[in-house]
């Protein structure tokens, strides 16, 4: 598959990384030399210096015979006319990152369909959206659900009173349950365990399991289920509008923010919440505002070390959920093995929901990409493909991959050593990074 990407800042440079690594033809096109000559040199994939509205630069980019063009360059008025013109000479399908939530409303679309904009990424609706998730589901660290919630794909981080630690995956799985244990995450590592593999204190395990079965999730982790009512908010930014937009009828939202103008202007975007003008660093400021008696705090400012030490402290009050808006890459994994809940990236939500959007033109797999160093694809298997010749114990799986569960006949069920795929049967398969090419080739 063809894809040219307009925009080589962190949304379009990640999403290139990751598309890379897919081994499909990748076009970067930006007018900042210095982006493209970082991604030229470590990935493989094509970059072009040359303006994404620009016919010139489009066409020599070979937008006119490419499947799909992404634009994610920091304007999206660029972006949107970039999409319009990159349809206009040929692209089959556009897609455009916005700021703008007025066109994300129904009425709207078909105008940007005429435009030639097949889809529209709005990354803080995204991150509003996987806020609630993990407000809703205050016990666990991720939330996926696949198949209308057919398949539930859960992280969870393990504590010492979790009755699981010190097993080894294989006598887990002796156990009278209904999960899989898909990936392990201990401190900056995604394993694909095995099953001399011990499952230690501190361990994010990734669990597959079915919705009747949830329950029995939290028994065996220790943990409760506790349901959120009142939510501080540090940053009055455009996720924490959106999430009171969304949710503001289910909590009760305080929002802290120390611009002034801000402050003035929350109360017609948000008229249900409270806001004060305040920082929310400052410990006598939580007191006054009545950290103690809330349920979960959720950190939104521009700085991701600061919103990582604001949800520290927060834990120290005994708030019960904290999440935290880290855009930093690189501190994502030294976040999520410190006490602090959930951690959110507006890059990463937005390459998945992209990757989604190619499900659309290859309907053989979809990937949820909100893990940093792994994978989650869920594969249709073939006709005479080679997953379906034996049981999975004895397909010689390669080594970084597993089979969390799969879909047949629309009915979510785990999967064993003794079970035998059909073709037609969806199967989740957790990977990590890179890998991905090589599971596919087993379905086909």
């Amino acid at each position: 598959m063809k894809i040219v990407i307009a925009g080589a800042g962190e949304v379009g440079s990640h999403l290139a990384k990751l598309l890379s690594r897919e081994e499909q033809d990748i076009m970067v096109l930006d007018a900042d030399q210095a982006k493209l000559a970082s991604l030229d040199a470590n990935y493989n994939l094509m970059t072009l210096r040359g303006n994404p509205i620009s016919f010139n630069s489009l066409q020599n980019a070979g937008v006119e015979k490419c499947d799909l063009f992404i634009a994610v360059t920091p304007d999206e008025t660029q972006n949107v006319l970039a999409c319009s013109m990159a349809k206009s000479i040929g692209a089959q399908r556009t897609v455009a990152r916005i700021d703008n939530f007025e066109f994300m409303s129904q009425q709207n679309r078909d105008y940007f369909t005429r435009l030639g904009v097949n889809a529209l990424i709005y990354p803080e609706l995204l991150a509003a959206q996987e806020i609630i998730t993990a407000l809703r589901r205050s016990w666990a660290r991720h939330w996926f659900e696949l198949h209308d919630g057919e398949l539930i794909i859960a992280g969870v981080k393990l504590r010492s009173n979790a009755r699981i630690i010190g097993m080894q995956l294989k006598e887990f799985a002796m156990m009278e349950h209904n999960f899989h244990v898909a990936a392990i995450k201990r401190h900056h590592d995604t394993i694909i365990p095995r099953g001399d593999d011990i499952i230690k204190d501190n361990d994010i395990l990734y669990f597959a399991t079915t919705r009747d079965h949830v329950d029995e999730l939290l028994d065996i982790c220790g943990k409760t289920s506790k349901k959120i009512r009142k939510l501080l908010i540090m940053g009055g930014s455009r996720i924490a509008i959106r999430l009171a937009a969304l949710a503001g009828d289910e909590f009760k939202i305080k929002i802290i923010d120390t611009n002034i103008n801000t402050c003035r202007m929350l109360p017609e975007k948000c008229p249900d919440c409270n806001i004060v003008h305040g920082d929310a660093r400052d410990i006598d400021v939580l007191r006054e505002e009545g950290i103690d008696d809330t349920d979960a705090f959720v950190a939104l400012s521009n700085s991701s070390e600061t919103n990582i030490l604001a949800c520290l402290t927060a834990k120290e009050f005994g708030v019960h959920k904290t999440i935290a808006e880290v855009e930093d890459l690189q501190f994502i994994s030294e976040a999520e093995g410190l006490n602090i809940g959930t951690v959110i990236n507006k890059k990463l939500l937005a390459s998945s929901k992209i990757f989604q959007l190619l499900l659309d033109m290859d309907v053989s797999s979809s990937k949820c990409l909100a893990l940093t160093d792994a994978e989650v694809a869920e594969i249709e298997a073939k006709p005479d493909s080679k997953i379906t010749r034996d049981a999975v114990k004895n397909l010689r799986l390669p080594h970084g991959m597993t089979i969390a569960a799969m879909i047949r006949d629309g009915k979510g069920m785990l999967v064993n050593g003794n079970t035998h795929i059909q073709a037609g049967d969806h199967i989740v398969v957790f990977c990590l990074s890179g890998l991905i090419h090589k599971v596919e080739k087993l379905f086909n």
